[in-house]
């Protein structure tokens, strides 16, 4: 029986929106049925996309937390977030330490675990900047996302036309994306560590966010780190049930 139980709030990274998850959050619920999982998107994307983007994380995780509250969720929760996601689930359990029960964060990054290079790194710099600020076919933009953040996923040509109909029917404006982009380029982490209960998952072949940034957050306040072998930045999307995995194996050793 799955020792996974209470609510689970998912955040999802820069420019993301909940339906980026994909199938995960159903590969999560049937490996966890006790587990109740709650799909938040962040100012400036998906349901949230005609309001601005905060320029802060700490503004970002206060509106994850008000949406939280509406729902009648008032804690403590669970986090499980990705990339931008993981700063906010960061400054979460710094500032309310007391609503988090434990967190699993996958590539993030903040400035004091990497240089400018290592959080976005130098290679793909001129295909983001294209992507963002030129390119008005949302297919090929979506397509260039995924090319650069999958390492793995089969059918990356039809879920880009997927996406291309979230972009549509949920932009998020290049004001906002750049407004996303100032808030992670100067998170800090917390000088404390600011929980003990947090796994931290990473991908050695991610090609958008390098792997050591999660590893020197691993070092430094001694979390547990697993790394998969060949997984891009969207890990949950290129093998959700490797995440499951860990998850499970980190629960039976904290046992």
């Amino acid at each position: 029986m799955s020792s996974v139980q209470g609510d689970w709030v998912f955040l999802r990274g820069l420019v993301r929106q909940q339906k980026h998850w994909e199938q995960f959050p159903e590969l999560f619920a049937k490996a966890f049925p006790e587990a109740r999982i709650h799909l938040l998107d962040l100012p400036g994307n998906g349901a949230l996309c005609d309001r601005p983007s905060p320029l802060t994380i700490r503004e970002m995780m206060e509106s994850a937390r008000r949406l939280l509250k509406a729902r009648s969720v008032n804690g403590p929760v669970n986090l499980l977030a990705i990339s931008l996601g993981g700063m906010v689930a960061l400054e979460w359990m710094h500032r309310h330490r007391q609503e988090v029960t434990s967190a699993v964060i996958i590539n993030s990054s903040m400035r004091d675990v990497g240089t400018v290079l290592d959080r976005l790194q130098p290679e793909n710099y001129l295909a983001i900047l294209k992507q963002a600020l030129l390119d008005r076919d949302l297919q090929s933009r979506e397509q260039l996302i995924l090319d650069i953040s999958s390492n793995l996923y089969p059918h990356k040509a039809q879920l880009a036309r997927k996406w291309a109909q979230y972009a549509r029917t949920h932009p998020t404006s290049t004001k906002n994306a750049v407004r996303q982009l100032m808030a992670a380029a100067r998170y800090r982490a917390p000088k404390r560590c600011p929980h003990d209960r947090v796994l931290l998952l990473n991908s050695a072949r991610d090609r958008l966010v390098n792997p050591i940034c999660t590893r020197r957050l691993a070092e430094r306040w001694s979390w547990p780190l697993a790394t998969h072998a060949s997984a891009g930045h969207d890990l949950p999307l290129d093998d959700g049930r490797w995440i499951i995995h860990q998850i499970e194996h980190w629960l039976q050793e904290s046992a």
